[in-house]
């Protein structure tokens, strides 16, 4: 299983200029002042950034560090099976 927190946390201390020891994996995206714009700019920061693409109607999943992650691992193809039935 690919924990893919770490690349989040990366890509989201680069993208919102914020330090990345500050980030909590699970706090709430809202609380780092990412509000639905910003996952907006979040997603397609992830896309850039893995050269991925991940559908705008998951963007609701996009509520901490872990979720993200969670989608970024689905997208890049390091879903565990779990997930899998998730999305039957």
């Amino acid at each position: 299983m690919g924990d893919h927190r770490a690349d989040v946390v990366k890509v989201v201390s680069e993208t919102f200029r914020l330090d990345p020891t500050a980030i909590e994996h699970d706090a709430p995206l809202e609380e780092l002042g990412i509000d639905s714009k910003g996952r907006i700019k979040l997603l397609s920061a992830l896309e850039i950034y893995y050269d991925v693409s991940i559908d705008l109607d998951l963007l609701d999943r996009f509520t901490d560090i872990g979720a993200v992650a969670e989608v970024l691992a689905e997208a890049l193809g390091g879903n565990t099976g779990e997930s899998d039935e998730r999305l039957k």
